[in-house]
């Protein structure tokens, strides 16, 4: 099975495109990252491709399990009467879905619905805007990929389910295989037509997949996908966690994008790479003459190192928006290659950022990994705060706060200690002056504070497992 030719849609031949069709399916992202969408007729959908339809507000105003928010929003503010937004159909973002019959499937732009601007806590909004501004100052184009790495999890006899994990209060999980068996050839042989299909059916979705592997943990795999423009990359990774928990579902077992779902495994990584192409397709983080060479590395541009540098500086502020879960912060403690400071290496997968350069790539390559982030981001908020931070350290020339890591052990190789806790992670970006709110803007930062005080409101009132085994019976 191979993708379809490349189709340019546009309001002109959107009826001819859907000739054959009777349904499309339609979905907006939400603030964790979730897709919330519908299946509409199509002469329904027809009508609604100039103007856009409306579509509820609450998406906005609730969290994953549609509880309301705890923290005051302006979508579930006590007066609020949850008015429709307006989504605006996106059609260079059709595909069609090949587990479900080829249905044709776009995502939409949601719009404010009293101001009709491009509404600030839209996920995919906040990333083209960040990608519009790159592009309209300096004439550059990010360029982008998310790797993520995720549990699979099967029920003897019968398929894992949300139900079948319910029914055992999310206790005693059985992984697809068994082992740490990172890049094996054997393991995913146990589960071949899975395996297989999942890589085809993605390429048929316009998701694809560059490296699929193995990865070390029991039912651990990873996968890369295809290096392209932000904004597209923005919505693959998007899509990728929810194609891949539909054809995982379709074979009988459950995947899982939870960052640290054991505490003595490894966790799950959604590492990110980045780097920015000019109006000739150059990569410019590779240095192309001998001016933009620079004094930190003769690999490294001037406009990588100011690159790096806002990611670096910025990172305290936008951690929340790479670590965004209580149980992000269970993955990064400085083991398993997690980060836990502000750092950067080249090669060296220890730090917080991963400066890729030749002989392990190319020069047209040549790349920055961000290892901050978990498998439960929300891809296109996680990759718009670092292309603003990158953005921010080029127009102001920003310097690198530490050096480099190398293997000597010097403290001068590790910044600032990363937050340790959501809470922690709340008060950075959430500082009247924090570089978040000048990266992301008030509003945006506003709404997104008020969902993870919510979040951590829940996890404050909850009783967990680990305070029943070590309190009620010894206390």
């Amino acid at each position: 099975m191979t993708a379809e030719e490349p189709i340019s849609v546009t309001v002109e031949n959107i009826a001819e495109i859907l000739k054959d069709d009777i349904k499309i399916k339609v979905a907006a992202v939400d603030i964790d990252g979730v897709l919330r969408g519908k299946l509409m007729h199509k002469s329904k959908f027809l009508q609604t491709v100039e103007n856009g339809f409306g579509f509820c507000s609450v998406i906005f105003g609730w969290d994953i399990h549609d509880q309301s928010y705890t923290a005051k929003a302006e979508f579930n503010a006590d007066d609020s009467h949850y008015p429709d937004i307006v989504a605006k159909v996106d059609l260079s973002s059709y595909r069609r879905i090949p587990w479900e019959n080829n249905t044709p499937f776009f995502l939409v732009y949601l719009y404010h619905p009293v101001t009709n601007q491009p509404l600030y806590c839209c996920p995919r909004v906040l990333l083209k805007s960040a990608v519009d501004d790159f592009e309209q100052a300096f004439g550059y184009t990010p360029y982008c990929s998310v790797e993520f790495e995720f549990f699979c999890f099967k029920e003897h006899r019968v398929p894992e389910t949300a139900e079948t994990l319910e029914n055992k209060s999310y206790a005693n999980k059985t992984p697809l295989t068994v082992g740490m068996c990172g890049y094996s050839l054997l393991r995913p042989s146990q589960n071949q037509e899975f395996y297989y299909r999942a890589f085809d059916w993605l390429q048929a979705f316009k998701v694809d997949i560059e490296g699929w592997h193995t990865e070390s943990g029991p039912g651990v795999f990873e996968a890369a996908l295809l290096y392209t423009e932000a904004k597209e990359a923005g919505d693959r990774a998007s899509l990728f966690k929810t194609s891949m928990k539909q054809i995982a579902l379709q074979h009988g077992f459950m995947t899982s994008f939870m960052a640290k779902p054991y505490e003595e495994l490894p966790g799950c990584s959604g590492h990110m790479h980045f780097s920015l192409k000019d109006k000739h397709g150059r990569n410019v983080f590779a240095p192309n003459d001998p001016s933009e060479v620079s004094s930190v590395s003769p690999l490294m541009s001037h406009t990588m190192v100011y690159f790096l540098a806002g990611v670096l500086r910025s990172l305290p502020s936008i951690l929340v928006v790479l670590a965004p879960t209580i149980n992000s912060y269970k993955r990064l403690i400085g083991r398993f290659w997690t980060p836990a400071n502000v750092s950067w290496g080249i090669e060296n997968r220890l730090g917080a950022v991963r400066v890729i350069v030749p002989p392990a790539a190319s020069p047209s390559s040549t790349r920055l990994e961000v290892r901050v982030s978990g498998a439960d981001i929300n891809p296109h908020l996680a990759l718009a705060a670092v292309i603003r931070a990158g953005l921010w350290g080029i127009q102001t020339r920003q310097s690198l706060p530490v050096q480099a890591l190398d293997h000597s052990g010097d403290e001068n190789t590790k910044g600032r200690a990363l937050a340790r806790t959501l809470q922690e992670a709340i008060l950075e970006i959430d500082a009247k002056d924090s570089v978040a709110r000048q990266l992301l803007g008030n509003d945006f930062v506003d709404h997104f504070v008020a969902t993870r005080k919510h979040e951590w409101n829940l996890w404050q009132n909850a009783v967990t497992d680990f305070e029943l085994r070590r309190y009620m019976e010894l206390i």
